[in-house]
């Protein structure tokens, strides 16, 4: 949903990262935006590395805000000034803003993944056994928000093991352990839950094959425009699989709320995710 024009006092919030272009959130912002009347436009900036940070600053100071997606969370944690404790948990922020002169740094994957664990599974994933691919920005959010809902284990499983150990190690806590690059069949799983970037191309490799071995249910963080390969690959298994389409609803109505103080409008955030 394109916005309905900007002036001279018309807020600029913005998504950082790359790749961006296949992203939802400025259809579901502006619909939000738009549906209570605020003088904003949320727009997305391909961003390189070395810019994350003026470009976090110079938006934050002109009286605007934000999120951060791949690869630049943990970058975003290091800029901000007043980080929650959810940013300062995971090292990882996603949704920056200024308030009282001071730079604002937020994680609202934690609160976004626990909703869709929740609605896929119908209830809370407590005493599960999780497999989290990924030790990333997107990664560490989501074990965090993971194990404020008591699983039985969490065990991180990364490309480069050593970022996996990294994750556990920060997270503290001895529900967690990294695992090697083995099948899910070695144990089976509750939950496997996605956070790399695998899927945000068709033609990408599935980060684990969900037929090998015993598996719940499968939370693919990534989404696109149709279901993604593991999304696929799990339903055609009959197990109940979704992509992240509703953990992006939930951390953006967390951050609705930081940039504007008022709730976010959920019918009208959720029509534009679900739209054409």
């Amino acid at each position: 949903m394109a916005p309905r024009g900007a002036g001279a006092s018309t807020r600029l919030l913005a998504l950082l990262g790359d790749p961006v272009a296949h992203s939802l959130s400025p259809r579901m912002q502006n619909a939000g935006i738009q549906a209570l009347g605020l003088d904003g436009v949320y727009l997305c900036l391909r961003t390189s590395p070395g810019d994350v940070a003026g470009l976090i600053r110079g938006i934050a100071g002109s009286g605007g805000g934000g999120n951060v997606t791949l690869p630049h969370k943990e970058e975003a944690a290091r800029v901000v000034e007043a980080p929650t404790e959810a940013v300062v948990r995971t090292g990882a922020c996603n949704t920056f803003w200024m308030e009282d002169g001071v730079l604002r740094g937020d994680n609202t994957d934690v609160v976004g993944v626990r909703t869709a664990v929740t609605s896929l599974l119908g209830t809370p994933p407590t005493g599960a056994r999780i497999l989290l691919l990924g030790a990333g920005g997107a990664a560490r959010g989501v074990a965090l928000g993971l194990l404020m809902d008591d699983p039985e284990r969490v065990a991180i499983r990364n490309r480069t093991p050593a970022r996996g150990e990294e994750l556990a190690r920060l997270l503290d806590d001895p529900r967690v352990e990294a695992v090697a690059a083995t099948p899910a069949g070695d144990e089976g799983w509750d939950l496997v839950v996605n956070a790399t970037r695998l899927g945000l191309h068709p033609t990408d490799p599935l980060p684990l094959d969900p037929g090998q071995g015993r598996v719940g249910a499968v939370l693919d963080v990534v989404y696109g425009s149709r279901p993604t390969p593991l999304v696929e690959r799990a339903r055609e298994l009959g197990i109940p699989a979704a992509d992240g389409r509703e953990m992006l609803l939930q951390q953006g109505m967390a951050s609705f709320r930081h940039w504007w103080g008022v709730p976010a409008p959920e019918a009208a955030l959720r029509a534009a995710l679900e739209g054409p």
